[in-house]
């Protein structure tokens, strides 16, 4: 047998290391590094006595030594030696001047303490001001902070500076401190001063400390500005006060200061962000009747909102708007369009928009690419969202938490809960602690497949970890062990809870609700119910909805219509899933007139209906044998953007069955087993007849029943049909018929297919290579499996998911081991690297099932 070591060649960057962290148990040692904070003292030597020289500038060996020069050495140099004052300013500037160079924090500081010594005042501004520019993040303004103790000297604009910069961090309680310390200082301050320490606490909502700043400005016989003005609007909104905000907006010109752009801005934003959209468009339509010429911003304020109540085509006519008024769209005003077209569904359009924004010179964000793997992960396109991850890194771009539990979620709901925590284990090696959200989603995962004790082990490893734990992943186990009927557990998670002094919310009340009425103890809900609304806990649609279907389902009408008052009197309005178990219980006891009434109702109320409901509804007409009424559910269906699905057409074929007299079998057997093409074909038929006419999605239904059944000869029949129709398959038929062909064995079948499909510009999916690969493997036609893999490292799949779907999932499960070895080894050629956790598992895997064999 081959080993290892002889499969895979030393091509990736870390495979030594790998290597003998697999074969070995024999600690590593640690291999010396330079370490470059601390310079090399011969360098700082050589440096002094150049520096001493009077044309130091003009020397052959400071060009010699210039490569070596970093911020940190000239802090060394400048805290260490006896540097002439003027020399050591004259050095600061020349290598200021140098290509590349950029000083840091810690060489500004060190050259601010030698003229602070040497008590130069002329250079300190000019530095003071470089140093605060320096700074990139919170640690470099602590670091700086104590300079600005007991310096009156400073000029008023480096406090202002400086304040400024700590806003930008919203060090809200350091500029408070500053501020205390420029009024001991007897600090003469000015309106810039006031402005920027009230603009601070209206980016808080801090609207009490806003004002006792306002009040000192006063008392300095200043005036409010427009700014200040503006900042308050902006303290109202961010505080939820929209109509304080608007009192401001109309105060200002009775005041005698000007709104500006901003102001306008600020305040649409506002009231678009607490859905007052109506008021925000007619602030929108009168800034130019007010001298405000709308910028990119106010335009990006509302495209988005417009996004974000799904009125797309006005938000694509938006930016037309701004094109044609000489203003470019920004990477905020495309990342709107794209989540919008993401959340809508109509992930091709998303793209194309990133395409657009690419094609403009718009560079995509972090923020991009999450939006994007979400519309992705949305539709069902894991592999995409993906692959986006791997393009996103070679952009210079890092993942953040979002984009990392966006992933996690996909695979969750994909099914793949050990990917899920392979995504986990990068997140970690990427620096980046789990959220509250990215723990639910695993928990939650591992509890829907029946993983519980995992749930349990992995929920009690986050408390280990000094994790915060609170109502969302508490409430995630104890839904997750009420779905699994373990009620008793749960409710001793819910003690825990408590016991922590983290509050239960209505979510968790409603997954203990949940767990008794599917226990059947409708008793216990109801307490539990009355027991949270006497803790003043506001029940959700939600919580109402799951009472009301257990009481249906048990026949108790009566208390089911109590607690729908009780709904409504609360406050709360009914959804589609209230509606929908009124409408399962009619249907069910053949009340179809009062089911109809019941979506007559739903559609006046505003709710738009789901595939669930309209399901509900056809089945209902299917027991009572109403194809008619059937088909004009159809109609409406269509007619309110809801796609029909595989439920959708199941039921119509069954009522067709049942027309033919074969109710009987299909009590005893699955439809698809016996369904003959002539009532497919005649179901089209009368489709078309209710001028429901079939999409290229009503054909890849029926034919994902065919494949799910494993019929391949009728879906082949059907796809034909289709062609002769003038429909083009699309990325889900071939994955339907590929995926049917490998479930019969047909891998050269479905390998025809697979290749048709990346010839129509489609990209297959992961799982589809998956199958084919191991299905060769499992035919010993191990050449048509190294082919299949070849041509799948071409399509730009992520290397670690190519990792995980391939070998652990897959090969490594079925003990081909050589096989993974050949197949890691081609990857390493190509230079399709996993990342070095993945490689490292990978590898580790590998060599102990060698060993075992």
């Amino acid at each position: 047998m081959l080993k290892l070591t002889a499969l895979i060649k030393p091509r990736h960057p870390h495979l030594p290391l790998l290597l003998a962290l697999a074969l070995s148990t024999a600690p590593l040692r640690e291999t010396p590094t330079l370490n470059p904070q601390f310079p090399d003292p011969s360098i700082t030597s050589d440096l002094v006595s150049i520096l001493s020289l009077p044309n130091w500038h003009r020397s052959p060996s400071l060009r010699r030594l210039s490569p070596c020069f970093t911020p940190n050495l000239l802090s060394d140099l400048l805290q260490s030696s006896h540097l002439h004052l003027f020399t050591a300013l004259d050095f600061f500037d020349w290598l200021a001047r140098r290509p590349g160079f950029r000083h840091s924090v810690r060489s500004h500081s060190a050259l601010l303490s030698l003229l602070l010594r040497s008590k130069y005042q002329a250079p300190v501004e000019r530095i003071v001001t470089s140093m605060i520019k320096s700074c990139t993040s919170d640690q470099d303004l602590t670091s700086i902070i104590g300079f600005f103790k007991g310096r009156p000297e400073f000029p008023i604009r480096c406090f202002n500076l400086m304040l400024m910069a700590l806003a930008r961090f919203s060090m809200i309680k350091e500029m408070r401190s500053l501020y205390d310390e420029m009024q001991k200082g007897e600090i003469l301050m000015n309106d810039h001063t006031y402005n920027t320490m009230i603009n601070a606490c209206c980016k808080e909502g801090d609207l009490d400390g806003a004002k006792a700043y306002l009040c000192d400005l006063l008392d300095a016989d200043w005036s409010p500005d427009t700014f200040t003005y503006t900042s308050f609007v902006m303290g109202y909104c961010r505080g939820g006060d929209l109509n304080g905000a608007c009192r401001v907006f109309l105060l200002m010109p009775f005041r005698g200061c000007t709104r500006n752009e901003v102001t306008y801005t600020v305040l649409i934003h506002g009231l678009c962000e607490n859905g007052r959209a109506r008021e925000a468009f007619y602030l929108f339509s009168m800034m130019e009747d007010d001298g405000c010429r709308r910028d990119v911003h106010t335009y990006t304020v509302m495209i988005d909102s417009l996004c974000k109540d799904s009125r797309m085509q006005d938000a694509r006519q938006m930016v037309n708007e701004m094109s044609e008024k000489g203003l470019v769209p920004n990477v905020a005003t495309y990342n709107a369009l794209i989540d919008g077209y993401c959340k809508a569904g109509k992930i091709d359009v998303a793209v194309g928009v990133m395409e657009l924004m690419e094609k403009n010179g718009c560079k995509p964000n972090v923020r991009t690419y999450t939006e994007l793997i979400y519309g992705f992960c949305k539709k069902r396109n894991l592999h995409k969202g993906m692959s986006l991850l791997s393009k996103m890194v070679e952009a210079g771009l890092s993942p953040n938490l979002v984009t990392y539990t966006t992933l996690i979620q996909g695979q969750c709901e994909d099914g793949h809960v050990d990917d899920a925590f392979r995504l986990l284990d990068l997140m970690c090696g990427d620096g980046m602690v789990p959220n509250q959200w990215t723990c639910s989603i695993l928990i939650d995962a591992l509890c829907k497949v029946g993983r519980i004790e995992e749930a349990v082990s992995f929920f009690d490893s986050l408390v280990q970890k000094d994790i915060e734990v609170n109502q969302v992943v508490y409430t995630a186990l104890i839904d997750g062990l009420c779905k699994a009927g373990k009620i008793d557990i749960a409710h001793s998670f819910l003690k825990k809870m408590i016991s922590e002094v983290c509050l239960p919310d209505t979510y968790t009340y409603s997954a203990l609700i949940d767990g008794l009425c599917k226990d059947k103890k409708l008793q216990e809900a109801t307490l539990l119910l009355n027991d949270m609304l006497e803790k003043g806990i506001k029940c959700s649609v939600a919580t109402y909805t799951i009472l009301i279907d257990a009481m249906l389902k048990e026949g108790d009408c009566q208390n089911a219509k109590r607690i729908l008052d009780s709904l409504t009197s609360s406050g709360c309005k009914p959804d589609v899933y209230t509606y929908a178990v009124f409408i399962r219980t009619s249907c069910s006891e053949g009340r179809m007139k009062e089911a109809e009434q019941m979506m007559a109702k739903m559609r006046e109320d505003g709710v738009p209906g789901n595939s669930f409901i309209y399901n509900t509804l056809l089945d209902g007409y299917l027991r009572m044998g109403l194809k008619d009424q059937a088909f004009v559910t159809l109609k409406n269906m269509i007619d309110s953007a809801c796609e029909p699905d595989y439920v959708s057409y199941s039921i119509l074929l069954k009522l067709l069955l049942e027309k033919k007299q074969v109710g009987g079998v299909l009590k005893t057997t699955n439809m698809w087993n016996i369904l003959e093409m002539d009532s497919v074909l005649e179901l089209i038929e009368e489709m078309i007849k209710h001028k429901c006419y079939p999409t290229i999605n009503s054909y890849n239904a029926l034919m994902a029943g065919f494949c799910r059944a494993g019929r391949l000869v009728e879906a082949k029949l059907l796809l034909l049909h289709m062609q002769e129709l003038g429909k083009t398959p699309n990325e889900d038929t071939y994955t339907s018929l590929i995926d049917c062909c490998c479930k019969l064995k047909q891998y050269e079948d479905g390998l025809v297919f697979l290749n048709a499909m990346s010839e129509c510009g489609y990209t297959p999916h992961l799982e589809s290579y998956q199958l084919l690969i191991s299905g060769f493997c499992d035919t010993r036609n191990f050449d048509k499996a190294k082919s299949v893999f070849c041509n799948s490292l071409a399509r730009g799949f992520n290397n670690d998911e190519i990792a995980w779907k391939f070998f652990f999932n897959s090969l490594l499960r079925k003990r081909y081991v050589d096989v993974c070895s050949e197949l890691l080894s081609i990857m390493e050629e190509r230079n399709c690297h996993p990342s070095p956790v993945t490689y490292n598992q990978l590898v580790k895997e590998i060599n102990v099932m060698q060993i075992k064999e």
